[in-house]
């Protein structure tokens, strides 16, 4: 199947991110969201970005004007009767994707592949709501998208080797990896990621280490760019523990079993870099 349009749902970081690259790729995007300051507010990052690009002069003026160019408002899902492929960055929630995902299946062209960047949901429960589940698929994209070069492309159930293969060929057009992973909680990224971040926390939880000597442990020791908790703050320690509860509901295992800690912090509103307070305090 040949993608000339894209609709991308959430003009959130994630979304306008993802808007950005298949804009830079040349697909003709619309970007999404319920009101109208929520995409201004996703295309004004979406410039920012491109703009620091142009400072480094690896991208001229004309380029990025091209880029922005690529990218129409949308505060109506009517607008996905155009598309072939809508690509879902909703809050991560299965109740409202599978609303979103409902509505898409009756606006949407027949032909059009329904993805969600869903970071943890089953792909099979979320195609489920629609009446093509043989066109809903998983792009997993990381964050910052524009920086970021791993896609996960989850197949559900009835995925069908024709839509993995044109997401896949798509992905690289976009300039990214893409990795097949089967549907199961929190595919690999976070299946693997979210309890060693959940172990740190607990770690800190029991006096084992302050957070620096935790985090140093892990950057020094393990060379990792940044340790598990300043990852937990940028990430989100109410996303990092929705995850945990989606892995531990998945599974049944406790081994997945989110830490009291992170409950507190994120009960207290300190749920990371996004508020100022997590792990660490931002000015």
């Amino acid at each position: 199947m040949n993608v000339k349009s894209i609709m991308v749902i959430g003009a959130g970081q994630m979304g306008s991110g993802i808007a950005q690259v298949c804009a830079q790729a040349g697909y003709s995007v619309l970007l999404n969201d319920l009101k109208a300051e929520f995409v201004e507010r996703g295309l004004g990052v979406m410039k920012k970005n491109l703009s620091r690009q142009v400072e480094k002069e690896r991208m001229t003026a004309e380029e990025m004007e091209t880029v922005l160019g690529n990218v129409t408002a949308s505060k109506d899902l009517q607008d996905a009767k155009n598309v072939d492929l809508i690509i879902e960055a909703a809050v991560e929630n299965m109740e409202i994707k599978t609303k979103i995902f409902s509505q898409l299946d009756e606006i949407a062209p027949e032909h059009a592949i329904l993805a969600s960047n869903t970071s943890s949901l089953p792909i099979t429960e979320i195609a489920a709501a629609t009446n093509r589940p043989e066109k809903v698929i998983g792009m997993h994209f990381m964050n910052p998208v524009p920086v970021m070069k791993l896609v996960e492309i989850i197949r559900g159930l009835a995925t069908t080797d024709e839509v993995y293969q044109t997401i896949e060929d798509l992905t690289k057009t976009l300039k990214k990896v893409p990795v097949e992973v089967n549907d199961f909680p929190g595919f690999v990224s976070n299946r693997v990621l979210m309890p060693m971040i959940n172990e740190a926390v607990y770690t800190l939880y029991e006096g084992v280490a302050s957070k620096e000597a935790i985090d140093e442990v892990m950057k020094l020791g393990m060379n990792h760019p940044m340790g598990p908790l300043t990852l937990a703050d940028f990430i989100g320690l109410d996303t990092c523990l929705y995850i945990m509860e989606t892995l531990h509901e998945g599974f049944g295992d406790d081994k997945y079993r989110p830490c009291p800690l992170l409950r507190k912090y994120v009960k207290a509103g300190w749920i990371g870099k996004k508020t100022g307070r997590g792990f660490y305090v931002y000015e």
